[in-house]
């Protein structure tokens, strides 16, 4: 007995012509389909690429939105306390100093504060008042031999005056004894003679007169200016000498002191300095580039370490820049926070100007690439360099003109490492 299979069930198919293809064909489709899946990818990548030629991280740069507001331009800074009036005294002449004071004493105007011993300058004082005794005798002996001279020619001048008056007399007798015949011709001639004579004589007496009182008293005035001048040498030295006993030129606390006790010091050395506790000012370091808006006068807010402000004023603002920062010194209004002390930190505030309703951002180093011209624009996850103009700025936000509109997001920083590519991809956002 045999067991049936299931031979008898299959029927043997033939192969077709289309079959056959296919068949062939398959593996050719399969790799056409990822020559195209590849072609897409490679354009997907061209894409990208021609959209931004470079990537960069969103970590290495700084996005702010551009915004619509009031722009305060101002300067903050940290200030320390200087005394506005702080002079140092130095010694008049060489000596030794004796000190009254030591550091941090509390002094008053015309206290004595140091006395310096100069033994020359003493004795040159003193000498000088010697010859200034001299000099005033001198001028005192002028004076008195004016008044001799004057009197010797006020006594010729009387004689001489005395003798007219005689000769005036004698000549009216002999007239009167030639008019009755007692005295003759001749007489009357020489009493004539006479008067001519003294009158003559009167005259002279009286420019003389007039000559010694004027040369007796340019004399006098010679010697009272010698002596005048000598005054005024023995007063410098007086006030040299006076000089000597350094005082305090106002109310205040003695600072600095720079010399030890019972030393030598030279001429125009510093001693000591005093410090005016009643007029402090606070010096503050401002950029280079906000230095040119300072103006003296203009408004400031100090606050102090408890946080209470006080406004003040700019007093003066230095000439020079000095690494890229200009020095400014600010006063304060109507009163100073109590208890200051020299070096003190305060905290300064500076408004500017306030521009109203304008278009700001948040000021970066972009400002100063491109002389703030150009800036990378966000469109998407890609930067387009595109051409800003820029205003004003302040310390935190830079005024936008042109190139922008509200709401449009700017790199702020980091743009310098596009170098100057038109279009980057920001990745990361």
């Amino acid at each position: 007995m045999s067991i049936r299979d299931t031979s008898a069930q299959d029927i043997p198919v033939a192969s077709t012509a289309r079959g056959r293809q296919w068949r062939q064909r398959r593996p050719w489709l399969v790799g056409g389909a990822l020559g195209v899946a590849g072609l897409l990818l490679i354009a997907w990548l061209l894409s990208g690429w021609a959209g931004g030629s470079r990537s960069f991280d969103a970590s290495r740069v700084r996005i702010a939105t551009v915004t619509r507001g009031d722009l305060v331009r101002d300067i903050s800074a940290d200030g320390r306390v200087i005394a506005s009036n702080s002079p140092t005294l130095y010694a008049i002449a060489g000596g030794t100093v004796t000190l009254h004071v030591v550091a941090g004493d509390v002094v008053k105007q015309g206290q004595a504060l140091a006395e310096i011993d100069s033994p020359e300058l003493r004795s040159q004082l003193a000498q000088e008042q010697a010859t200034l005794a001299s000099l005033e005798a001198e001028a005192s002996r002028a004076a008195l031999d004016a008044q001799l001279a004057r009197s010797n020619a006020r006594k010729l001048l009387d004689q001489a005056q005395i003798d007219e008056v005689a000769a005036q007399r004698d000549l009216e007798r002999n007239q009167r004894g030639f008019a009755g015949g007692a005295v003759p011709q001749i007489d009357v001639a020489r009493a004539q003679d006479n008067l001519k004579k003294t009158q003559i004589g009167v005259s002279h007496a009286r420019e003389d007169y007039i000559l010694q009182g004027q040369g007796a008293g340019l004399d006098t005035r010679n010697k009272h200016l010698l002596a005048d001048r000598q005054r005024a040498v023995v007063g410098e030295l007086q006030r040299q000498v006076d000089a000597l006993t350094l005082r305090a030129p106002f109310d205040g606390q003695v600072g600095q002191v720079q010399v030890a006790q019972r030393a030598n010091v030279a001429i125009n050395a510093p001693v000591l300095s005093v410090v005016d506790l009643s007029k402090f000012e606070v010096e503050i370091k401002v950029p280079e580039s906000f230095a040119r808006d300072l103006a003296i006068g203009m408004p400031a807010q100090l606050t102090s370490g408890n946080g209470e402000p006080y406004p003040g004023a700019v007093s003066a603002v230095s000439p020079e820049v000095v690494n890229g920062e200009v020095t400014a010194r600010l006063r304060f209004a109507d009163k100073q926070p109590p208890g200051l002390r020299q070096n003190q930190r305060l905290s300064a505030r500076i408004v500017l100007d306030t521009r109203r309703n304008v278009m700001q951002v948040e000021r970066g180093p972009f400002v100063e690439q491109d002389g703030g011209r150009v800036a990378y624009v966000m469109d998407g996850n890609q930067a387009v360099r595109r051409r800003i103009r820029t205003g004003v700025s302040s310390l935190n936000a830079v005024e936008l003109l042109e190139g922008v509109q509200p709401g449009d997001r700017i790199i702020v920083s980091g743009s310098d490492q596009f170098g100057d590519a038109e279009r980057v991809r920001i990745s990361g956002q």
